[in-house]
């Protein structure tokens, strides 16, 4: 089994920046992480979720969809099990709750999600 919890969301003005943390923990993950891309995805009310950035935990090999490009940035800390979303210039359209989940090699899908983490950017 694996838990993700994240912190670090909250309120702040456009322009702004925000990092989100997520922590990994549990069996499966301590044993097995190098085998596991880590991703943020968000969901803003009445839209669908989107994976918004991700990274393999072996090589580091990150992806970001076009509209983050330039202004977050994901990063992980191998010591303490814990994935990071740098997020800068932060714009009202980027408003969500915000959720780390973990996908094990050759998944289609991300098997395990965290509880989630406000963000609110104001105009």
């Amino acid at each position: 089994q694996v838990q993700l919890v994240e912190s670090g969301g909250g309120l702040v003005q456009a322009g702004d920046s925000l990092r989100l943390s997520c922590a990994a923990s549990g069996r499966g993950f301590r044993q097995y992480n190098i085998q596991y891309t880590m991703g943020w995805h968000r969901q803003a009310p009445g839209k669908e979720r989107e994976l918004v950035a991700a990274i393999t935990w072996s090589e580091g090999r990150t992806y970001y969809i076009d509209s983050v490009k330039g202004r977050f940035t994901i990063s992980r800390d191998s010591a303490k099990n814990t994935v990071f979303l740098q997020m800068n210039s932060l714009q009202p359209d980027d408003t969500a709750v915000y959720y780390c989940a973990a996908k094990f090699r050759g998944r289609d899908g991300y098997d395990y999600w965290g509880q989630g983490t406000q963000v609110t950017v104001s105009s």
